[in-house]
């Protein structure tokens, strides 16, 4: 539990430092701060094995997923664009029912986080293995095909992170 703890403090450290991109002494301290309270809330909902994490491996597939969702996001992105700018271009929007092959909570998680920001998807709820979600462009209802469109991008690279 503390391993856990201690782990998620440092992220939220880390975090912290890359997005102000400051050693400024009072924003450190506010960073600690706020990263402490954070800990403290949320630090129990973290994985159950964080040393795993900081295998190379891990951080070299982690490396490679964010320019993979950097393409699709924007590639998701033009298409929504597309469609603003052409009123007749047809929207089929609908909830669909996708099922991952992932296994733990914090790879689910950040599954359903990658989908919703992935614009014309958006997550709305996770039961066990199976995904609900808001598509703008129901291309298929079928389950496989439906997982393999949305998930199937993130979904290897994920599973290579975190299991």
């Amino acid at each position: 539990m503390l391993g856990r703890r201690l782990a998620y403090f440092i992220g939220c450290i880390v975090l912290w430092l890359i997005l102000t991109l400051t050693r400024y002494s009072p924003s450190v301290i506010l960073g600690i701060i706020l990263a402490l309270g954070v800990t403290l809330i949320f630090g129990k909902y973290f994985s159950y094995q964080p040393l795993k994490l900081l295998h190379p491996k891990r951080f070299f597939w982690l490396l490679v997923y964010i320019p993979v969702f950097a393409w699709y996001c924007l590639k998701a992105n033009l298409d929504v664009a597309y469609r603003v700018i052409h009123p007749e271009k047809p929207l089929k929007p609908g909830i669909v029912k996708i099922k991952t092959r992932l296994k733990t909570d914090l790879a689910r998680t950040l599954l359903a986080n990658s989908i919703t920001m992935t614009p014309g998807t958006m997550s709305v709820d996770i039961d066990g293995d199976i995904l609900y979600i808001h598509w703008i462009w129901v291309r298929d209802l079928d389950v496989e095909k439906a997982t393999r469109d949305i998930a199937g991008p993130f979904e290897k690279y994920l599973m290579r992170i975190f299991e």
